[in-house]
């Protein structure tokens, strides 16, 4: 029985620190800013633990009994968080932090309480130096086992509800286990093991349902019909439908309304690429969805096509769904396209080929991991892919929404030696949108676009940049790798936004 609750401690560690990651997972998928969603997430859970630890002395006889109790209560309320949090940010998202952090809460006190009173319940069989070596021995590596597996197994095989799922199972499945090795010893045995199988089945069914579950939150979460969904270790990417209006969204944030993705996409590649007729390799960063790839292959003198991003599930389903294929053309199939899924800072620091070309198409600087795409160290880098008088475009958010973090990737750029030229185009989905073009050399204005556009002519690409008194430049620091300033002020200004 020793070893038994022993290995109880592993699965207990397990499941206590699987319920802080996706609590704090589901938090950044939802909220962005995933360094402030898991630092505060964590730092409220660990808290909560110290509470339980605390209130652990108050628990009386029968310990293993309680104990049960305990493990039951955690199995169904660590088990569900995750579903109950994401309907209630379905339907309700203002009330969203506050049922995060007192689920958290709830969570981390009972968790609190599993060690300790483990720890008196074996006091008897073990002295005090071999009883905490050994509890704080299997705690650690049940904490280290799901820590592995979190990132690389639980979350792209079963997604952030059905892991909080299974490890409410486990936690239930501990307190059958207990039930039955000390039923000789429990009074309420039949009551305790009936509350268990109880709990067993609502788990069983809402994890066998949880598809369904899912698809149900996010019908009503977006307006449109859901055509497809799937998580990936990186990001939760929902492709929607809308009569012929497809729009991607990733983590819940709109990429792109295909009634509308032409004029973005076309002032992203042409103002810049339309200027370089001698361009023969092109890189693209970012831009697993093939858009820009599309407008690139556009110019017949193009060779090749290097395609880096971090998600291969985004390039898999834009070069497999036959209504994505049709919206990028098949840009993902043409024989000039490479693609790599990569990190593109460590890409770009591992390869030495130069561009013609080069078009920085990521997401908006949200949280630390992409706000080091726009430092300027990342720039650095990117200036030393850029052949002879080669163009870079970065998509830098918007300049009116955002304004000084727009300007502040200019600054960036500037920073490092690039001759920076911005502009704007204004986009129905997202309002102006800004670009910056950079280089080694002073901008010239195409005189002719040599490809069939949609949105962009000559006579109208000069008032791109023109930047109106409310867009007009603005003080910006250097967005720096160690401090990152560009996330604070994309949050601080997206905020006043939302609100």
């Amino acid at each position: 029985m020793q070893h038994a609750l022993l290995f109880s401690v592993f699965v207990v560690a397990s499941c206590g620190l699987a319920y802080e990651l996706i609590a704090a997972a589901q938090a950044s998928y939802l909220l962005g800013d995933s360094v402030t969603q898991f630092s505060t997430v964590i730092g409220a859970y660990l808290f909560a633990m110290g509470i339980g630890s605390w209130l652990s002395r108050y628990v009386e006889e029968p310990l293993i009994a309680r104990f049960i109790q305990v493990e039951l209560l955690v199995g169904l309320l660590g088990g569900f968080s995750a579903v109950a949090l994401f309907f209630v940010f379905a339907w309700a998202p203002a009330p969203f932090k506050l049922a995060l952090y007192l689920a958290v809460l709830a969570v981390g006190v009972l968790v609190g309480l599993e060690i300790p009173l483990i720890m008196r319940i074996l006091k008897s069989d073990l002295v005090f130096a071999d009883l905490v070596s050994r509890v704080l021995t299997f705690d650690y590596l049940g904490a280290l086992a799901v820590s592995i597996l979190f990132p690389l197994v639980l979350v792209p095989q079963l997604g952030l509800l059905r892991s909080g799922l299974l490890f409410g199972l486990l936690n239930v499945g501990v307190a059958l286990w207990t039930c039955g090795l000390f039923r000789t010893q429990l009074a309420a045995y039949r009551s305790l093991r009936a509350q268990g199988l109880a709990a067993l089945a609502a788990l069983l069914i809402a994890f066998a349902g949880a598809g369904a579950l899912t698809a149900f939150g996010e019908a009503h979460l977006y307006s449109d019909e859901i055509v497809h969904a799937e998580s990936t270790p990186y990001q939760r990417i929902v492709v929607t439908r809308w009569k012929d209006d497809l729009r991607l969204h990733l983590n819940n944030n709109l990429q792109f309304s295909s009634r509308d993705e032409y004029r973005y996409h076309e002032a992203l590649v042409h103002p810049g690429l339309a200027t370089l007729p001698h361009a023969r390799h092109a890189l693209v960063l970012g831009g697993g969805d093939g858009l820009a790839v599309r407008e690139i292959l556009k110019y017949p003198q193009i060779e090749s096509v290097t395609l880096v991003d971090l998600d291969p599930a985004m390039t898999r389903l834009f070069a497999s769904a036959p209504a994505l294929r049709r919206l990028n053309q098949d840009a993902l199939l043409s024989p000039k396209v490479k693609i790599v899924n990569a990190d593109a800072l460590q890409w770009l620091e591992e390869n030495d080929q130069l561009f013609d070309f080069v078009v920085v198409d990521f997401p908006d600087p949200a949280n630390f991991a992409l706000g080091k795409l726009y430092t300027a160290a990342f720039y650095r880098l990117l200036d030393k892919h850029l052949a002879g008088d080669a163009l870079a475009v970065i998509q830098a958010t918007s300049p009116l929404y955002a304004r000084r973090s727009f300007w502040c990737v200019v600054t960036t750029l500037e920073s490092v030696g690039l001759v920076s030229t911005p502009y704007h185009a204004l986009v129905p989905s997202f309002g102006e949108w800004g670009f910056v073009l950079a280089g080694r050399r002073p901008y010239r204005l195409p005189e002719a676009y040599p490809v069939d556009t949609r949105f962009l002519t000559p006579s109208g690409t000069p008032a791109l940049f023109v930047f109106p008194k409310d867009m007009a430049r603005v003080e910006a620091e250097v967005n720096r790798l160690n401090s990152q300033v560009l996330v604070r002020y994309f949050e601080a200004e997206w905020r006043q936004v939302i609100r």
